[in-house]
C-alpha cells in the first residue's frame, strides 16, 4: 500500500442476484469489471466467515474463524460447473432482489446442496477434494464435526453436550464421528466448494489489478469449533463456560457499555504456545485476502474484560493485551503481511504507541471530522499522515447522505461548510466528501458503494446500537453502470490514485 490508491467497500452479500443474497456468481465478476473500468485498486469486503445464526447474520460474530459462509456459494456457478442442473435453480421468483433474505436464501441452498452431494462431477474431483481436506486439516475436521454434532444434539452450546465429547476424549470423538459421518462429509464438501469459488473470483480480481481487502474480527463466538477445540487459549471456567466476556466500557453512547459476549483470550497461554492458533488464523486470512483489517485493534494493547455472568459491561476492567510481542512473532512468520489496524473509538496513548512501533496504517473516517473548529480533530484531512486509510464512512456508519440529513447538528454542518469553503445540500454532500477523501494525503482511500450512489439512511449496512434489521442492504443491478464507473475513474485519475 505504498502508492496512492483507492477502492470501494461493498460486502459480497450486498451484490445483486436472483437467490436472496449476494454471492460469488456472475454479479461478483461484473462488479470486479466495474471496479476495473473505474480504475480502482481495491475491493474491500467484510468477513467471509459463517455468521452465528443464534445472534442474527452479523459477519462479525462468526461460527468459525477459518471456515467460509456457504450461503455465498453461487447456485449459477454450481450449474455452470456441472454439479447441478439448470432446472434445480429455475425457481427464483420468491426472492427479493432489493433486500437480503438470509433464512430464505439459506433454505434454498440447502435444497440444491442436497443435489450437489449426489453429483457425478463431485466424484470425479475426489483427488482435489482429498487434497483440500489434507491442506486444511488443522481446522476443517473440527469444524465439520462441530456442525454435525450441533445438528445431532440440536444445540451449538457444546458445554451441554455429553461430557466426554465436551471434553474431547479421543474415544468419544471417534464414536461421534461415525455417528454423524454423513453430515460430517457434507460439511467438508461445502467448504471445498466455497473456497474453490472464492479463489476463482479472487484470481479474476487480481488479474484485473484489483486487490482484495478483507476483515478479521478480533474475537470468535463461544459456540464455535474454535473454542470447543482450543479451550485452553480462552478464559473459561471449570465447566468450560466463559469466565470473562468481551465488550467495551460505558461511554457517551451507552451508560451500561457494550457486552459483546465473546470469550476473551488467555494471552499467557497463547504466548506459551508461540501464538500457534493466531498464526494459523493469520495464514488463513492471508490466503483469503491480499490485505486484511484487524477489527478492534485496541484489544491487542488492552481489552475490556467483563465477568462471565454479568448482563452488562459496567463491571468490566481493562486488561493488558499481548502488545508488540504478538506482532513480532506474527511478522517472523509472515514478514510481508499487509495489515490495516481498525483504530476507531477510544484510542489511548498505549494503542497509538503500538501502532507507531508496528508502523501499521490506521483508519480515518470523515464522518468524525466536524465536531469542532479547533483544527486539532485527527479525522480532519489536514491532520492526516500518509500511512493511513481514509473512508467517508464505514459499514458501521450511516451513509454520507443519511449522516448529513439525520445525524449532523446545525453547528456541525457549519463546521463542514467552513471546511469545504462553501455550503452543500444533501444531494451533493456524498461526492463532496468523496472528493475530500481522494484529495487527502492518505495513501489509500476507500469509499462505500452507498456513497458513490448518493444513497440515504435506507441503505445503511449496520447500526451497532441495534440487534435487528442490519446487514440487509443490496445493490441493484442497474446501479452498476458505465456512467458511474467513468465518474469514479475521472476523480481517481485527477487525484493521482490510478
Amino acid at each position: 500500500m505504498n502508492k496512492r490508491t483507492s477502492g470501494v467497500l461493498l460486502h459480497i452479500t450486498s451484490l445483486p442476484g436472483k437467490y436472496g443474497i449476494g454471492d460469488f456468481g456472475p454479479e461478483a465478476y461484473r462488479f470486479a469489471d466495474f471496479l476495473s473500468k473505474a480504475k480502482q485498486s481495491y475491493w474491500q469486503i467484510l468477513p467471509l466467515n459463517p455468521p452465528h445464526s443464534r445472534v442474527g447474520i452479523s459477519p462479525y460474530n462468526c461460527l468459525s474463524a477459518f471456515a467460509g459462509n456457504t450461503s455465498l456459494i453461487s447456485p449459477e456457478l454450481l450449474c455452470e460447473s456441472g454439479y447441478i442442473k439448470k432446472s434445480d435453480i429455475a425457481n427464483s421468483s420468491g426472492f427479493s432482489e432489493n433486500v437480503l433474505d438470509y433464512k430464505k436464501a439459506e433454505s434454498f441452498r440447502v435444497e440444491i446442496f442436497n443435489k450437489l452431494f449426489k453429483s457425478d462431477k463431485l466424484k470425479k474431483e475426489s483427488k482435489a477434494f482429498e487434497k483440500f481436506c489434507m491442506d486444511n486439516k488443522n481446522w476443517l475436521d473440527d469444524y465439520a464435526l462441530f456442525l454435525s454434532l450441533s445438528k445431532h444434539y440440536k444445540t451449538a452450546d457444546w458445554s451441554k453436550w455429553p461430557k466426554p465429547i465436551r471434553d474431547r476424549k479421543s474415544a468419544a470423538l471417534k464414536k461421534a464421528k461415525e455417528l454423524v459421518k454423513t453430515d460430517y462429509e457434507k460439511e467438508k464438501i461445502l467448504q471445498y466448494i466455497f473456497f474453490k469459488q472464492w479463489f476463482a473470483l479472487k484470481k479474476y480480481c487480481n488479474k484485473l489489478g484489483i486487490g482484495i481487502i478483507g476483515d478479521m474480527p478480533i474475537y470468535v463466538a463461544y459456540q464455535s469449533p474454535d473454542v470447543w477445540a482450543n479451550p485452553e487459549i480462552f478464559k473459561l471456567d471449570r465447566t468450560k463456560r466463559p469466565a470473562f466476556k468481551s465488550g467495551v466500557p460505558p461511554d457517551f453512547f451507552s451508560k451500561t457499555g457494550q457486552l459483546w459476549g465473546n470469550p476473551v483470550y488467555n494471552w499467557r497461554v497463547l504466548k506459551e504456545k508461540n501464538y500457534h492458533w493466531w498464526i494459523e488464523r493469520t495464514k488463513q486470512n492471508l490466503k483469503l485476502y491480499d490485505i486484511f483489517r484487524i477489527d478492534h485493534f485496541r484489544g491487542f494493547a488492552k481489552f475490556w474484560q467483563i465477568p462471565g455472568k454479568d448482563k452488562n459491561a459496567i463491571r468490566g476492567k481493562w486488561t493488558k493485551g499481548p502488545g508488540e510481542n504478538f506482532f513480532k512473532v506474527l511478522y517472523k512468520h509472515f514478514p510481508s503481511a499487509q495489515i490495516i489496524a481498525e483504530d476507531l473509538g477510544l484510542i489511548t496513548p498505549d494503542v497509538k504507541e503500538l501502532l507507531k512501533k508496528l508502523d501499521l496504517p490506521g483508519m480515518k473516517v470523515l464522518h468524525f471530522a466536524f465536531s469542532d473548529t479547533s483544527g486539532k480533530n485527527t479525522y480532519q484531512p489536514h491532520n492526516y499522515i500518509e500511512n493511513c486509510i481514509v473512508y467517508t464512512g464505514t459499514h458501521d456508519n450511516n451513509t454520507t447522505m443519511g449522516w448529513f440529513k439525520n445525524d449532523l447538528s446545525s453547528k456541525q454542518k457549519n463546521v463542514l461548510f467552513t471546511y469545504l469553503g462553501h455550503k452543500v445540500s444533501g444531494k451533493d454532500v456524498s461526492w463532496e466528501m468523496i472528493r475530500m477523501a481522494m484529495n487527502s494525503v492518505a495513501k489509500t482511500t476507500i469509499i462505500p458503494m452507498q456513497d458513490l450512489l448518493c444513497l440515504g439512511s435506507e441503505a445503511r449496512m449496520n447500526h451497532p446500537a441495534k440487534i435487528r434489521g442490519n446487514w440487509k442492504w443490496r445493490l441493484k443491478q442497474s446501479q452498476i453502470n458505465n456512467k458511474l464507473a467513468n465518474q469514479l475513474a475521472k476523480i481517481t485519475e485527477l487525484y493521482g490514485r490510478t
